[in-house]
């Protein structure tokens, strides 16, 4: 059951080096990833989807030397737009002309969407790319637990290196999270026997009926 596999999930601390997550688990968590909603469904980021151990070692190196990096199989690099621009919106408006047919109000809606997106500063339009690769973050957390897979989701690592290391500057691309995939070393990591510890329901939810 999907919601038992979100209470077994947890942050893993040590993945075991030995038991690498297979290409077609790991495609499924990249398709769900790629159907996550966005707002006005531009997707204004991209995913990096990186095997190769010596890449890895170097941005563990960037992360803190965080083990998961190299001990799981598979890291995951949110990387979001640096900013909005009217050639990348027109380029939404394109595909989507292109697999809908043409239509005049979703022209007018993106030409909208310029308006509005386009006069703000490149920090605002950055931060606002992010918040959508954090949706898809979250989608990547559920799809992984729905699979038996572990992760940790990670802000501890130095950006400008990430990008650095990834070449992501070139690209418009700035590195925001990232997530280790693999399976834990469950005598070794000291956080997997804890309890999961959340906020009770009367405290955290508010009903209004």
């Amino acid at each position: 059951m999907f919601l038992e596999k979100l209470d077994w999930r947890y942050a893993t601390k040590k993945m075991d080096p030995s038991k690498p997550v297979a290409e077609e688990t790991v495609a499924k968590i990249v398709h769900a990833v790629r159907m996550a909603p966005t707002s006005s469904g531009v997707q204004p980021f991209e995913l990096f989807v990186v095997r190769n151990a010596e890449l890895r070692e170097k941005l563990k190196d960037a992360a803190f030397g965080q083990s998961q990096l190299t001990d799981g199989s598979h890291l995951l690099v949110f990387a979001a737009w640096d900013n909005y621009s009217e050639e990348r919106i027109d380029s939404v408006l394109q595909q989507v002309q292109q697999e809908r047919g043409e239509n005049e109000g979703m022209v007018a809606y993106y030409q909208r969407l310029k308006e509005m997106y386009l006069p703000r500063s490149q920090q605002e339009n950055f931060e606002h790319a992010s918040r959508q690769a954090y949706i898809a973050l979250g989608f990547a957390l559920a799809a992984a637990a729905e699979l038996g897979v572990d992760s940790t989701p990670m802000e501890g690592f130095d950006p400008a290196k990430f990008d650095d290391l990834l070449g992501l500057s070139a690209r418009g691309l700035k590195s925001v999270v990232i997530l280790p995939l693999g399976y834990r070393d469950a005598g070794n990591d000291w956080l997997v026997s804890m309890k999961k510890v959340r906020k009770p329901q009367e405290t955290f939810v508010t009903e209004i009926a």
